[in-house]
């Protein structure tokens, strides 16, 4: 397994460091914009770039359903097709599948269910995910897991587990494309002794790094960080770790701070459709009415063109108009002010002054928590 990713600088069980991409270098901590349907939505790719965004998620299961894997392959591959020349991650599809419950029918072999498009049965697999995104052409695919809900019980929690390590060992038998790196994913529910053993196996196995999932799913805060605490401990330190759809700006720092890599998460473009921009101390909703004549920036501090731009006031009336120009600037917003957060955290590690940092944050959170 070639060296793909590079330490810097640690503090505490923070870590600096370069994940080395078939398209470019990806500095970490990293937070990757969700591109679901092979588009952050509302955005355009040079939109996104220049936000500072050096990776991008794409799902494997809603490119799989439409257009097809085959078919993005006959055009060129996934970043032909979309218009972006930096690292693509693809997630398995493992969550979206899992999500449909009922819906779903497990055996060892695989997963089948129906299409939430059109009601057809599918059959995905840990062979037909690892092949589907070769065909995409992402510079990390991801191995095909089985996460639980919370809550659970612990016979399902293992029975989930033990069937994600299987699939994991189906999956570094197939073939990648050139240049691409594999992660696996740690499972284990909520229960540190079956998330010390997910850590254990997956760790010892030839990933070239790995995802944390089946986490904030609605379990208390506390417990998400103990387990993942638990997880990142028995990890091997020289491959990057992701936990998988996080990314309010106080569960980045907090993961950070216990040895967490990348992020992704849809938050800051699904709450810029409703109308609220994150700040580095909560939530703001500027449909509120107490905006109306607000001349102020969104966010007082930031670098954006959205409030260097604009005021408080004019998004509400975009939002209460029905505008997309609404949903744009938030969108902008929102993702940099994660970007630049993660930009703030490497550079506070790398000086020596991530401890200081995270202090002066959680001051700011106490103030004013995120809801």
């Amino acid at each position: 397994m070639a060296v793909s990713f590079r330490l810097l600088a640690e503090e505490g069980g923070a870590r600096r460091g370069q994940l080395e991409t078939a398209h470019g270098v990806v500095d970490t901590p990293a937070f990757m914009p969700v591109g679901t349907q092979a588009t952050v939505k509302a955005l355009a790719p040079d939109e996104v770039r220049g936000l500072g965004a050096q990776v991008l998620l794409g799902n494997t299961y809603h490119l799989a359903l439409r257009p097809g894997a085959d078919r993005i392959a006959r055009l060129g591959g996934l970043h032909r097709f979309m218009g972006w020349d930096g690292a693509i991650l693809t997630d398995s599809g493992g969550f979206q599948v899992f999500s449909l419950d009922h819906l779903v029918r497990v055996t060892d072999d695989g997963a089948t269910f129906r299409s939430h498009l059109d009601g057809s049965e599918q059959r995905f697999t840990p062979e037909s995910v690892m092949a589907m995104q070769r065909e995409l052409g992402s510079d990390i695919a991801m191995a095909f897991d089985q996460p639980v809900a919370w809550p659970t019980t612990p016979a399902t929690a293992r029975a989930a587990t033990e069937q994600t390590h299987r699939w994991a060992l189906r999956c570094l038998d197939e073939n990648r494309a050139p240049g691409q790196l594999r992660f696996g994913i740690v499972q284990g529910g909520f229960d540190e002794d079956l998330r010390r053993e997910s850590a254990q196996f997956l760790g010892g196995l030839a990933f070239d790094g790995f995802g944390v999932g089946g986490l904030s799913l609605g379990e208390p805060k506390s417990l998400t960080y103990r387990l993942l605490s638990v997880q990142t401990a028995i990890l091997p330190r020289d491959r990057p770790r992701y936990l998988m759809g996080v990314g309010t700006p106080a569960d980045l720092v907090e993961a950070i701070a216990r040895g967490i890599d990348m992020f992704d998460c849809v938050l800051p473009t699904r709450i810029a459709r409703n109308g609220s921009i994150l700040t580095r101390g909560g939530r703001i909703n500027l449909r509120n009415s107490r905006f109306i004549e607000d001349t102020g920036p969104p966010d007082q501090g930031c670098d954006c063109y959205t409030c260097q731009r604009f005021t408080r006031a004019y998004l509400r009336h975009l939002f209460m108009a029905g505008e997309i120009l609404g949903h744009r600037l938030a969108s902008i917003h929102n993702l940099r002010l994660l970007v630049r957060l993660v930009g703030q955290v490497r550079e506070a590690i790398g000086d020596g002054h991530f401890g200081e940092l995270v202090t002066s944050l959680r001051d700011e959170w106490t103030q004013a928590p995120l809801p």
